[in-house]
């Protein structure tokens, strides 16, 4: 299963990315600012506190978080049809 491995906060709301297939770069996150559970972004801090969560997701410290599915498919351009199987296969939270 592909997985982020490693994910850094970087300047003007930029998120970079590395995923376990190799797939790494940056995500632009400023559209999202300021709107709805976003607004907490607002202050630069809280965006830095980017982290991987233990069920995969890209999470923040104030309950925020993003697929990180979506921001493979992003990074890459590819569809959800375009995606590997067992990256589009239901995941088992344990």
């Amino acid at each position: 299963m592909i997985r982020p491995v490693e994910v850094e906060a970087r300047e003007g709301y930029r998120l970079w990315l590395r995923y376990s297939d190799g797939v790494a770069g940056e995500v632009d996150l400023s559209h999202l600012v300021g709107r709805g559970i976003f607004a907490e972004w607002e202050e630069p801090a809280n965006f830095r506190k980017a982290h991987l969560a233990k069920h995969r997701a890209i999470a923040w410290d104030n309950d925020i978080e993003l697929c990180p599915d979506a921001l493979y498919m992003e990074l890459t351009g590819k569809s959800l049809e375009d995606l590997p199987e067992d990256l589009t296969a239901p995941t088992n939270i344990a």
